[in-house]
């Protein structure tokens, strides 16, 4: 398969990366079909990307042409089934390893052949999601940032047996989506959050320990270190849920005590305080 063969593009999963990437690939011009088992998850998705490109175009950054394909390109399904005839699938699915793996399974009855699955995981292993497949070669990770629209990096990983020209093929996807992917190779947490999920968890041990104040925290990092975000408030977005299992993946996957989860991480999940998406984690939120 060449770029020029992908003219359908399936995403699995409607929540903040899924209808974040759904409208990217619709804004370029393909066809978009997004599959999400919750009809009030596909509304919602949709709700969100007609808001987004409405405050794109009033501030003249994608043309009439652009602002009208992001939602009549876009089709939505409860049924993975209608999957059948897209040359790329992109899953955007929770953080689950049991729920990746399964859905890797069903999809390879439906896809087409020739089609790539891909997985935006932002630390579960390629290799073994292919492994799910009988299609290994065509099996690859493509992990998007968060605001999917906004954000310019796409992490494009690698399995043990994922081909070259699979990644050649989501490499000038990506490219294509305006994107600037980078290559990086199939171990636990991959290379962004491999940096990124410690420096987060070290802030929480620094709270945890009365080091400094949630904002005082944040603030060191933003003023002296240059960050946009303070690793708190990041976090918050993230979703403390996230942030805990990409680093019971890194623990597993290295066997490292340093990626040992901060006991009051673990402690704000299991109360239910996971961010912004719950209107409570590090910080409040209306």
């Amino acid at each position: 398969m060449n770029l020029s063969d992908v003219k359908q593009i399936g995403v699995i999963g409607a929540g903040t990366m899924g209808h974040g990437i759904a409208q990217v690939c619709a804004l370029t011009g393909y066809k978009v079909v997004i599959v999400d088992v919750s009809p009030a998850a596909l509304d919602q998705g949709l709700s969100n990307i007609t808001r987004s490109v409405e405050k794109l175009h009033a501030k003249n950054r994608i043309t009439d042409e652009q602002y009208r394909a992001a939602t009549e390109n876009i089709q939505t399904s409860i049924n993975l089934t209608d999957l059948n005839n897209a040359d790329v699938v992109i899953e955007a699915a929770s953080e689950r390893r049991d729920l990746k793996l399964d859905i890797f399974a069903r999809l390879d009855t439906i896809a087409r052949p020739a089609a790539i699955l891909a997985s935006n995981t932002s630390s579960i292993s390629i290799t073994e999601i292919g492994a799910a497949t009988k299609r290994p070669d065509k099996v690859i990770g493509m992990h998007f940032m968060n605001p999917v629209p906004l954000m310019q990096l796409v992490e494009v990983i690698r399995g043990l047996a994922t081909s070259p020209d699979t990644l050649n093929v989501i490499m000038a996807l990506a490219d294509r989506l305006g994107k600037t992917p980078v290559e990086a190779a199939d171990y636990p947490g991959f290379i962004a959050n491999r940096i990124l999920i410690p420096m987060i968890n070290e802030a929480i041990f620094a709270l945890m320990e009365g080091v400094g104040t949630a904002d005082a925290i944040d603030t060191v990092m933003k003023l002296g270190m240059n960050h946009p975000m303070g690793p708190l408030t990041l976090a918050d977005l993230i979703g403390l849920d996230v942030v805990l299992s990409i680093l019971d993946v890194l623990y597993e996957g290295f066997g490292d005590p340093k990626y040992r989860a901060c006991p009051l991480l673990r402690q704000m999940v299991a109360a239910g305080h996971l961010g912004r998406k719950t209107e409570r984690g590090f910080y409040t939120y209306d």
